[in-house]
């Protein structure tokens, strides 16, 4: 059973959470023209969550396209676990059983990156997340599970990725810049649908979420857990968050969209 690769890049900062990759190739798959830009955002991603310790991605030797996508990949450090085996989810279980395997020695990873759309995986999610394991899935339009979407703690599509890899994160300290009150978090999420609606694009989650993000008027916005309320707490998932602003009469949502209250 193959294990992921731990990359040595001599940092050794404790305090950093452990990332790792797994990829279903087969079932997130691009242009080969676009797979090195791919590869290499997701990379950049990866190292702005934590300490990246390896990715490993799923492919079928047998399939000519999934050969060739191996050979570019392995050139940017992506270890290639062939499972070349024709039975349906041969590739999906061999994923599984190796993100368990993983989990269950230490050094275990803090955050688990998933490169898939299919909801067979909703059991792996389950219980990564049920071991206190952070999981952030990216999908690829058109080929995602809205199952997937609603159980994971963030879910991007992986065309995102530039825009992801653009914001510039800043230190996560105790000081004034370290996060953003709910209050402000809520205008922020005001903003992020009214601009959506005026360029006519569908106010899903992820789109809103990295429109908060980008937003100059509040640069203190990371995320989830850069929103403080004034009891200290924070929040463990957007839709958590999205929750209690629609509790509040602000906003509505259907469909895994956001519209503004009437």
């Amino acid at each position: 059973m193959a294990d992921f690769h731990l990359a040595s890049n001599g940092q050794t900062s404790q305090k950093q959470p452990l990332v790792c990759v797994a990829w279903d190739l087969q079932n997130v798959k691009c242009k080969q023209n676009n797979l090195p830009n791919w590869a290499i955002n997701l990379l950049d991603f990866c190292r702005q969550q934590g300490r990246f310790s390896g990715a490993n991605v799923y492919y079928n030797s047998q399939h000519k396209d999934q050969s060739s996508a191996k050979d570019k990949l392995e050139r940017f450090g992506y270890k290639c676990v062939d499972v070349p085996d024709p039975s349906k989810n041969s590739a999906d279980n061999r994923l599984i059983a190796d993100c368990i395997n993983q989990v269950a020695f230490k050094p275990s990873p803090d955050i688990i990156i998933l490169v898939l759309g299919d909801r067979d995986f909703a059991g792996l999610i389950c219980v990564l997340r049920s071991l206190g394991k952070k999981v952030i899935v990216f999908a690829q339009r058109g080929n995602e599970s809205k199952k997937l979407m609603n159980i994971v703690d963030e879910f991007h599509f992986i065309d995102e990725l530039p825009q992801l890899v653009g914001i510039k994160t800043k230190p996560k300290t105790d000081g004034v810049f370290s996060y953003i009150t709910y209050e402000d978090a809520i205008a922020c999420l005001l903003e992020a649908i009214k601009t959506a609606l005026s360029q006519h694009k569908h106010t899903g989650f992820s789109l809103i979420n990295n429109l908060m993000r980008n937003n100059k008027r509040f640069p203190n916005y990371q995320g989830i857990n850069s929103i403080r309320k004034s009891d200290g707490k924070t929040f463990s998932r957007f839709s958590n968050f999205l929750n209690a602003v629609e509790a509040e009469g602000k906003v509505k949502m259907k469909n895994q969209e956001l519209f503004l209250a009437e």
